[in-house]
């Protein structure tokens, strides 16, 4: 109920709602419009599809047991400060320390200067994906979820969500051109703006 009437409500406003009533239903509809850039930050550090799903499980639950102690004024940043430290710690554990756990990012020469726009312009890109992909109407973006972030089946999509696989094929067909379009007028917007 509280996922349908909240896709107008911005960040700032579903947490102030969350610190005031405790509903985690408000975090989680804040969680699902940070699905797909969690998953770019995941896949960036770990680079590995299965190990980045669980990554966005575990920080999506790190996020709701950390957020109530403290007072987040931006959410999407502190999202992806968290993490970013969650892959870090993983990398760690796992000895593979590719990545110091300072991670500073200091350029100290051309090569790492052009990581740095790299990196930029893929999270901008991700954000772009993320925003495009919340306009899309319900059973597009439904579908167009199950289908490329959960790597479901067709046969997947219509037992869940009761569509028929062609009312599926449909909506993932139409989601992907619609998604492709919004996500070029985005990405023209923020380079308009810079």
């Amino acid at each position: 109920m509280i996922a349908s009437q909240s896709n107008h409500i911005t960040d700032a406003g579903l947490l102030e709602l969350y610190y005031k009533d405790g509903n985690n239903e408000w975090l989680g509809v804040l969680m699902q419009r940070y699905t797909l850039l969690l998953y770019g930050v995941c896949m960036k550090y770990l680079k590995n599809e299965e190990e980045a799903k669980d990554a966005v499980q575990q920080i999506f639950l790190k996020a709701i047991s950390e957020l109530h102690k403290y007072q987040v004024t931006y959410f999407k940043s502190w999202l992806y400060m968290v993490a970013r430290n969650y892959c870090l710690m993983q990398l760690r554990d796992k000895g593979k320390n590719a990545v110091p756990v300072t991670e500073k990012m200091v350029v100290t020469n051309p090569e790492e200067s052009d990581n740095i726009f790299n990196h930029q312009q893929k999270e901008e890109m991700l954000e772009a994906m993320q925003e495009a992909l919340q306009e899309l109407n319900e059973d597009q973006k439904k579908c167009v979820t199950f289908f490329y972030l959960q790597k479901k089946s067709y046969a997947e999509i219509a037992e869940l969500t009761e569509y028929t696989p062609m009312r599926v094929k449909s909506y993932i067909q139409n989601g992907k051109r619609n998604l492709k379009i919004l996500l070029e007028k985005k990405l023209k917007q923020k380079r308009t703006k810079r």
